[in-house]
């Protein structure tokens, strides 16, 4: 960027760096976030296609996850990343609704864009979208209706369909409620949820039908040493995140030997700090060992000696887990092992499933400890499983808390687009013609819905709109029936909050895109010339 001061030119930005302003600006954002939103868009619903990717390491993962597809793809243009975050924010809050989320963002954008092209200022627009998210909001929650205890496996089984397990929808969302409700607590009358509490272990062996929920945690492990014990009752449990063996040297070094006697000596110096070592665990009292790093095979010999069970390399999150479960402390120096940092379980036992041993811990100090199982013939469809699992855990969850559930379908969409008309009329500003945009932003849900069916999306927007004018507010698409029915009968219903926090989020990230007028992409700085070293200079 270069700017005239006195006919002299005077350097801004740094060199090479590319700078795209005014409209041309705002067009490409919106065409890459579009984009993006459009790449997802064909996985919405039951009948959504899958998206295959690949990363440079040949790992595969096949998937119809909003949030999973976006955060997976190489992203590179800054708005598009936006609408990525969109898709992360809804699944982190609610777990489910993230291509609705993203495709809403892409489809609010093209109505802005299409305003713009009329001369309307950004921040009319931006106005207008915030006019009709309130009023959403307000009509979301007139339109809302209470959440009973029968209805937690219907929204499971909403928040599972599409997700290729169809054939096993009841199992999994019988699992999901009774897990979620097991870890329910009541807290100043309100209910409260903590997902963190339900681990999620996978194993690719078996059918979909042998998945189970457990009391207690689950380790995809085994032992360090077949000569330990398999079953430790009453488990004092150190949790380790530094390793028992010797520490190396942090730096290349020799050690240099000039009699025969001083290798023996150097080994026995290592045995000794092995030894001490593996005496402190010992001493502590502990019986159970989870360490994050490695364990010498002297030091298993010597625990695996005075009865102590041992696993190593466990993942950092699965120390966390151990931690919460327990009430171990997670120990980061050998010192530090004493009686009062140790966790506790009624047992530990490595357990057969399927071709392989799992590590179970049961009666755990904290009783909210749950673990879901997960079987399937493969891994790619025990993976398919953790992800869809995961999503009805975090609905059914939130429907908990809130208490408040709304009609699927797109049922809801086709509501609000109808009352947000009647609204913009009432307005008198340009901000009616933003509102209008966003009522049409809103039916892209069910016309997407239609077109991954296979169905005429115009015949059955149509259908739907006369229906809700009629007053059937609870009339959604049937995808495979193709015609509109009665969602609440059909038992297609999702908690509120997955359809407020997709408008919220969609409406944000919107925003932020269309105030953006100015792109400055720095180039990396050249690398400064070495400087001579004038030290031998005289």
């Amino acid at each position: 960027m270069v700017a005239q001061m006195g006919g002299q030119p005077v350097l801004i930005l740094r060199k090479g760096t590319e700078r795209t302003r005014g409209e041309e600006a705002k067009r490409s954002n919106i065409m890459a976030a579009r984009a993006v939103a459009e790449a997802v868009r064909t996985t919405l619903g039951p009948r959504g296609m899958d998206k295959m990717l690949t990363d440079p390491a040949g790992l595969v993962i096949i998937t119809n996850d909003g949030a999973t597809i976006l955060d997976e793809m190489a992203i590179k243009h800054p708005a598009a990343k936006m609408v990525a975050a969109v898709a992360k924010t809804q699944d982190e809050e609610v777990g489910d609704g993230t291509t609705t989320a993203a495709v809403l963002t892409g489809e609010l954008l093209k109505g802005a864009q299409e305003l713009m092209e009329l001369h309307i200022h950004p921040t009319t627009i931006i106005s207008g979208y915030l006019l009709a998210a309130h009023r959403s909001k307000e009509i979301l929650s007139e339109i809302a209706i209470e959440a009973r205890d029968e209805d937690l496996r219907k929204i499971a089984q909403t928040a599972l369909t599409g997700k290729g397990i169809e054939f096993s929808k009841e199992k999994l969302s019988d699992l999901v409620v009774r897990a979620v409700k097991s870890i329910t607590k009541q807290e100043n009358g309100k209910k409260t949820v903590n997902i963190k509490d339900i681990s999620i272990e996978r194993r690719g062996e078996g059918s979909v039908e042998d998945s189970e929920l457990v009391k207690g945690l689950i380790l995809d492990k085994t032992r360090t040493h077949q000569s330990m014990p398999s079953r430790i009752e009453n488990a004092k449990i150190a949790i380790l995140a530094t390793p028992i063996e010797v520490r190396k040297a942090e730096t290349k070094s020799e050690i240099s030997i000039d009699a025969p006697g001083q290798t023996r000596m150097f080994l026995e110096q290592e045995e000794r700090q092995i030894r001490e070592a593996a005496d402190k665990v010992i001493k502590s009292g502990a019986n159970v060992v989870f360490c994050q790093k490695g364990v010498d095979d002297l030091a298993r010999y010597f625990l695996a000696r005075a009865g102590i069970f041992v696993t190593h390399r466990v993942k950092k999150n699965d120390l966390e887990k151990l931690s919460r479960a327990t009430g171990g402390k997670i120990i980061t120096s050998l010192d530090e092992v004493r009686p009062e940092t140790l966790g506790h379980a009624e047992l530990v036992e490595e357990k057969m499933v399927g071709n392989g041993e799992m590590i179970f811990i049961s009666g755990c100090k904290n009783p909210d400890t749950y673990s879901i199982l997960l079987r399937g013939g493969t891994e790619h469809v025990v993976t398919s499983l953790d992800r869809a699992v995961h999503d009805a855990l975090r609905v059914v969850g939130v429907a908990i808390e809130d208490g408040k559930l709304v009609v699927g379908g797109g049922s809801v969409e086709i509501e609000l687009a109808m009352r947000l008309r009647k609204y913009a009329s009432s307005l008198k500003g340009r901000e009616q013609l933003a509102v209008n945009k966003f009522a049409i932003a809103m039916e892209i849900i069910p016309k997407t819905l239609a077109e991954n069916a296979g169905l005429d999306a115009i015949d059955m927007l149509a259908a739907l709109r006369n229906k809700h004018e009629e007053g059937n507010r609870n009339i959604g698409l049937d995808v495979y029936e193709g015609k509109p029915v009665d969602m609440l009968e059909n038992g297609v219903i999702e908690p509120l909050r997955v359809k407020t926090q997709a408008i919220a989020s969609a409406i944000e990230a919107a925003s932020m895109i269309l105030r953006i007028d100015d792109v400055m992409a720095s180039s990396k700085e050249e690398r400064p010339k070495k400087k001579p070293d004038l030290s031998d200079i005289e």
